[in-house]
């Protein structure tokens, strides 16, 4: 059923987009149609009503359901106003937290305290850790909309072999803290399509390992589109290592997203500005000369040098209290952690919001 599906499409000129194979892409005569799919869930938009009419009535015959304006996909919840789309998964931390026996406990400001440890202090095993497994597993799903999440998220992830009970007592925080912001949505607002990047590290901050946690993300005019937070397969030498590294990742999904956007007919007429607040890390970058500070980093330093070189990206210093990406590796105070969320764009519908 599904090659005969993608069979249709193809006799009806789609190609495979060469950067996600989930999307496939009709471009003929100032015609172009886009639909995504995952799965069970199928997605069409474009610039041309009739055409995507005519696609809407043939994919019937294939026994495809139409319903209509988006409002669901992959389990995330569309709403639309008059100028925007907010995007939320508001039912799905709703049932978990049900699930845990939370629905009465008081909701937090921050879904990890300011100095929190990546030690347990109480290392006596957790009573159930299915149930751990399955919370903390459950919230990798739900910081797709919600990457105010991420970094406590994955840090819980991390415990989910033997998680201790004061492990379990940074998840609920984590759960206690969603409690409080179920209101809050990802918004799709109107604007330009330009692209730009915000990216940092933590150095050494697994005091387990002591491996640095790479952040990054990336807007689209007023939108965020893309964020990340991992830590790094390495450990880094120095905090200018360690951003070095981070800035490497958050070029390669730059030159990623350029390329998608050449595909969906929004090629990137200028550089992209990627955001870094360590000075040391942008002075080695900008300098085309190799030296002794790059050796261990000698790939990344050609590859970003390279991609400086053609065009593609251009690295720009920002004030630390003003680096969005910082919120995905490390925890903040609640002003801090409130601002930066806020940059992030995460609102309530009807709020206003600063973006990146």
């Amino acid at each position: 059923m599904v090659q005969k599906f993608m069979n249709f499409l193809l006799t009806r000129g789609f190609g495979f987009s060469r950067s996600d194979p989930s999307l496939l892409i009709f471009s003929k005569n100032q015609v172009h149609i886009f639909l995504l799919i995952y799965v069970d869930d199928i997605l069409v938009t474009g610039n041309d009503t009739d055409s995507i009419r005519s696609l809407l009535h043939d994919l019937n015959s294939h026994c495809l359901k139409q319903l209509g304006e988006i409002s669901l996909f992959l389990g995330i919840q569309v709403q639309q106003t008059s100028n925007d789309y907010f995007l939320n998964q508001e039912h799905y931390p709703t049932k978990l937290i049900q699930e845990a026996g939370f629905a009465h406990c008081k909701a937090l400001p921050t879904p990890m305290a300011p100095a929190s440890s990546h030690q347990s202090d109480n290392t006596n095993p957790y009573h159930d850790p299915s149930l751990y497994r399955h919370l903390a597993g459950s919230l990798q799903y739900l910081y797709i909309t919600r990457l105010d999440i991420a970094f406590a998220t994955n840090r819980a992830c991390q415990r989910m072999h033997q998680p201790t009970i004061h492990d379990f007592e940074n998840l609920k925080r984590i759960l206690w803290y969603i409690k409080g912001i179920l209101s809050h949505d990802l918004p799709i607002t109107p604007g330009d399509f330009q692209l730009c990047t915000y990216t940092d590290a933590n150095w050494a901050s697994d005091t387990s390992d002591r491996k640095s946690i790479t952040g990054h993300c990336t807007f689209m005019g007023p939108n965020l589109i893309s964020w990340s937070e991992k830590k790094q397969v390495t450990i880094a030498k120095s905090s200018t290592e360690a951003e070095y590294r981070a800035l490497s990742a958050s070029t390669s999904e730059v030159l990623w997203l350029r390329r998608l956007f050449v595909e969906l007919n929004l090629p990137q007429n200028s550089a992209t500005n990627i955001y870094c607040d360590n000075i040391s890390t942008i002075a080695i970058a900008k300098n085309p000369v190799f030296h002794a500070r790059t050796k261990h980093i000698k790939i990344d330093y050609q590859f970003i040098c390279q991609h400086i070189f053609t065009g593609n990206i251009h690295i720009q210093h920002i004030p630390s209290q003003d680096q969005i990406a910082d919120i995905f590796t490390k925890p903040f105070s609640i002003t801090q952690f409130t601002h930066l969320r806020s940059k992030l764009t995460i609102r309530k519908p009807n709020d206003q919001f600063e973006g990146g």
